[in-house]
């Protein structure tokens, strides 16, 4: 079963409080986004593998660690996810990043497919999934469904704010992703949003109404 965890990190705490707060504005909105992705980028990284190698310090030989050349691939869901993806690169400034559009249909209000464009080597690759917000779960699960579809094997989700209902129906349709959050909130209201949340984040991130 998914494993979740809920980082109680006192930078990430503090950083969300203010990425929740409704007097922030787009440019600060964006720069704590970003930041807060860089350092859950750091947990989410933690079980990277690692092999020894033979360096030569300027005072003597030493066997050292190094990544064992894992592929790495970032996947933000369309659009607010963009805004979590050059804090993770900063980490990871390999890592080779996909995008996958969803929208959602007014009469079923089941999420749609309407883009994916993936790394060519998606077998071979970790996938980091990012969306800021796991609210009723739709959309992470369509993302990862497009992933699997395509051969992704090794697949991880990180957002900011989720929801328990969210949750639940992620680890439900996907037992094998972990899933990786900065806060675990309250619940969803009658519209589908995070309570007490922090309003549309692709909005916020990218000034729009």
């Amino acid at each position: 079963m998914a494993k979740v965890y809920v980082f109680d990190h006192p930078l990430i705490q503090h950083k969300l409080t203010y990425i929740r707060d409704k007097s922030t504005g787009t440019k600060d909105f964006r720069e704590l986004v970003d930041e807060v992705a860089t350092l859950m980028a750091f947990e989410i990284t933690r079980d990277m593998s690692l092999e020894e190698v033979e360096i030569e310090t300027p005072v003597s030989p030493m066997k050292s660690k190094v990544l064992s050349g894992k592929k790495i691939g970032i996947i933000p869901i369309l659009r607010a996810g963009i805004g979590m993806v050059d804090g993770i690169l900063k980490l990871i400034p390999a890592a080779k990043v996909g995008h996958i559009g969803l929208y959602r249909d007014p009469k079923t209000l089941k999420p749609i497919e309407y883009y994916v464009k993936l790394p060519s080597d998606v077998e071979e690759r970790d996938f980091i999934v990012v969306d800021p917000m796991l609210a009723t779960g739709g959309s992470a699960v369509e993302a990862i469904n497009s992933l699997k579809k395509r051969g992704a094997k090794h697949i991880k989700f990180m957002c900011l704010v989720a929801a328990p209902e969210g949750v639940e129906v992620l680890k439900e349709a996907h037992p094998d992703v972990d899933i990786f959050i900065a806060a675990l909130d309250e619940k969803l209201n009658d519209h589908g949003y995070i309570v007490p949340g922090l309003g549309d984040a692709g909005d916020r991130l990218f000034g729009t109404k």
